[in-house]
């Protein structure tokens, strides 16, 4: 990451910020000296954005590559809970 540059800097650089920016660098963008937003190349964000999926979606392809039947997980997947009684709470 390049070094921050606070909104009313970028906005006088903007252009030579872009360049930047496509040439591969990342341009930290603050305010009131903390940051609040990232500049990046289009190849960049379509890079980080591509092939994102819900959880159930990543769930669903695991399990389609994965045989959890053969694996030794010494039955951690026998139950999805602990049977046991939780502990009291004392609500008072």
């Amino acid at each position: 990451m390049t070094r921050p540059y606070s909104i009313a800097e970028a906005r006088d650089q903007l252009p030579a910020l872009v360049h930047d920016a496509e040439q591969g660098g990342r341009i930290s963008l603050t305010r009131r000296g903390k940051p609040v937003a990232v500049l990046i190349s289009v190849a960049e964000y379509e890079r980080l954005t591509a092939g994102r999926t819900d959880f159930l979606g990543a769930l669903t392809d695991f399990r389609s590559r994965h045989n959890l039947a053969e694996l030794d997980l010494g039955g951690v997947l026998d139950g999805t809970r602990d049977p046991s009684v939780g502990r009291e709470v004392d609500w008072g």
